[in-house]
């Protein structure tokens, strides 16, 4: 039974990263440099995304208990929904971080 709902979770995932509207909208937000918000109200008819939401809340979590340093996906994302940072940065971001020069023997 738990292999069945692990299952759904998967498809779920799946369906979202493929065709879900936070996908639809950083698709757009990529190839236009529209801001998020423009593109919910022109795209998602002013429904938001939980994608950014979600970014900007783990943020906050992150940095009020000063661990920003360990999680820099969620600090990329964050830092492209709003802080400007550019899109073509995000692998960057994370190759430079501490964690992975560590791992590659690089710090």
């Amino acid at each position: 039974r738990s292999s069945d709902l692990e299952s759904c979770g998967v498809a779920d995932l799946i369906t979202t990263c493929y065709g879900g509207r936070n996908r639809k909208v950083a698709e757009a937000f990529v190839k236009t440099g529209k801001s998020i918000e423009e593109l919910e109200k022109v795209m998602l008819n002013g429904q938001k995304l939980q994608g950014p939401q979600a970014s900007q809340e783990v943020y906050k979590i992150l940095k009020q208990k000063n661990l920003t340093e360990k999680f820099p996906l969620f600090i990329a994302v964050y830092n492209i929904c709003y802080e400007g940072t550019p899109v073509k940065e995000f692998i960057t971001c994370l190759q430079n971080h501490p964690e992975y020069l560590y791992q590659i023997g690089r710090a």
